[in-house]
């Protein structure tokens, strides 16, 4: 009778003991169930995330989930969205680090997308992987969304300090959110795979800094100029491209570093502006032979009343003489700084009623 009853309290040991060490799911960067957004440079330890609104999704059934991430700046923010809701932004540390994302969800199924907010000038994020606990279950990824849009932009595009309610217009990472930038909203709204290639201060003549549009439109690593993106990996059925606000500004200051690089002591007139124009839309047009184009400006004061730069970009589309290149401009929004996040939505609902009323796909 000793030697059963000690053996019960054994195996009730063991299988406490096996319970209570359930072993946690390591769940790496590569696994094919995972949904990738954006431009991702995959390293053989790490996926690389560097542009405004690169993701990273999971399908599981579990009650939490916990994520390694390595910032190789400071300044970086990610949204962590579950079950299509942000319920917290992460800001990432230097440092090899697991974050817990979520925890005591429900039962059943979830999905969890990592978000990054700011651009890539505040650095790249290296994500590793995540973790599930032992009694979870990975699930399939979903289908495919079966839409494609892809945006070129600036900081508008960017969503430079749409969540600065201060009205200091501060550059500060903290106050970017992408998620909430009208080209976010209008690629959700039609359920749309997103990539964005966009950068504060930069033009199609000149920028803010050496770089221009058509120098780093073709980057996997908006840093590296050798790594190209390979366009084949992603073809999207609309294209968007908001540029000329920097431009419009920096051909007025000879004095200007980036000015006098680019155009030595004489501005460029008008045959020029619209000539490099062309010469972009016509790279990207090369690349996506049978995408629908639209070619935007605004909302901050390049579309101000008595402004020649929309001018340029209807010169521009109408001589390119493409049916599938539309022109739609964003009107000046009369406000200080940049567009804030109900700026971002008053944009998004024009150019989901543009693409509504001109585009089938």
């Amino acid at each position: 009778m000793r030697t059963i009853v000690k053996n019960i309290i054994l195996l009730s040991c063991v299988f406490v003991f096996g319970f209570c060490n359930v072993q946690n799911q390591d769940i790496a960067f590569d696994q094919p169930n995972l949904t990738y957004e954006g431009r991702i440079r995959f390293r053989p330890d790490a996926a690389e995330l560097s542009w405004s609104g690169s993701s990273v999704s999971i399908q599981f059934k579990g009650s939490s989930i916990s994520a390694t991430l390595q910032d190789l700046d400071t300044a970086n923010y990610y949204n962590v969205i579950v079950d299509r809701k942000v319920i917290s932004k992460l800001h990432t540390d230097t440092l090899k680090t697991k974050y817990i994302l979520a925890s005591g969800l429900s039962e059943g199924i979830h999905q969890v997308q990592l978000y990054k907010r700011t651009e890539w000038d505040k650095g790249k994020t290296l994500f590793y992987g995540f973790e599930l606990p032992g009694d979870a279950k990975l699930l399939p990824a979903e289908t495919p969304k079966k839409r494609k849009i892809e945006f070129y932009g600036n900081s508008i595009t960017s969503a430079y300090g749409n969540e600065d309610t201060s009205g200091k217009d501060r550059p500060y990472g903290y106050f970017q959110n992408n998620y909430e930038s009208y080209a976010a909203i209008t690629a959700r709204h039609f359920n749309a795979q997103y990539h964005c290639i966009s950068k504060s201060g930069i033009g199609v003549l000149v920028s803010w800094f050496p770089l221009i549009m058509s120098e780093m439109y073709d980057r996997i690593d908006p840093n590296d100029s050798v790594l190209k993106w390979d366009f084949s990996k992603y073809t999207p059925d609309v294209v968007v491209i908001n540029l000329f606000q920097n431009d419009s500004w920096i051909v007025n200051i000879p004095k200007n570093e980036q000015f006098k690089n680019r155009f030595g002591k004489d501005a460029p007139d008008s045959t020029t502006i619209i000539a490099a124009y062309k010469d972009f839309v016509s790279s990207i047009r090369g690349k996506y032979p049978h995408s629908s184009i639209i070619c935007t400006l605004g909302s901050m004061d390049a579309t101000q009343k008595g402004s020649q730069w929309p001018g340029y970009v209807q010169t521009a589309v109408s001589q390119l003489k493409d049916d599938k290149i539309f022109s739609c401009f964003f009107p000046f929004k009369n406000s200080g700084g940049h567009p804030n996040i109900k700026e971002h939505h008053a944009m998004a609902d024009q150019l989901i009623g543009f693409i509504e009323e001109n585009i089938e796909w």
